[in-house]
């Protein structure tokens, strides 16, 4: 079973996004079911972004939630995107899943890490 992590980085401000807000679900039958999250630590990063009661990511279609407004708001920064949802699949569940993140007040960013 594979890993999730993923990495934020503030591009107007130049630096990591620290304490934003990830929800993890994955797509069931045309359901979303949390299976995990976390806040960015002060390098903009969450290591495992599955709940510990979780063997990892089986091949299916996932949906990483970033609370932007949140972190924007104790910023004082106005932010056009209170919430980025980012939709990927999961092709091969031997593999680790990095999804990162490039975020401004007016856009957004992303791509699959290593």
């Amino acid at each position: 079973m594979s890993t999730i992590s993923t990495h934020v980085l503030d591009t107007a401000r130049g630096v990591p996004a620290e304490g934003l807000p990830i929800v993890l679900e994955e797509r069931t039958d045309s359901v979303w079911t949390r299976i995990g999250g976390g806040l960015t630590n002060d390098d903009g990063r969450v290591r495992d972004l599955l709940d510990p009661d979780r063997d990892g990511l089986a091949e299916g279609v996932y949906r990483m939630t970033f609370e932007t407004g949140a972190y924007f708001e104790r910023h004082a920064i106005t932010g056009f995107y209170p919430v980025v949802r980012i939709v990927f699949e999961v092709a091969a569940p031997d593999e680790h899943y990095h999804v990162p993140l490039l975020l401004s007040p007016y856009g957004y960013s992303t791509y699959r890490g290593s």
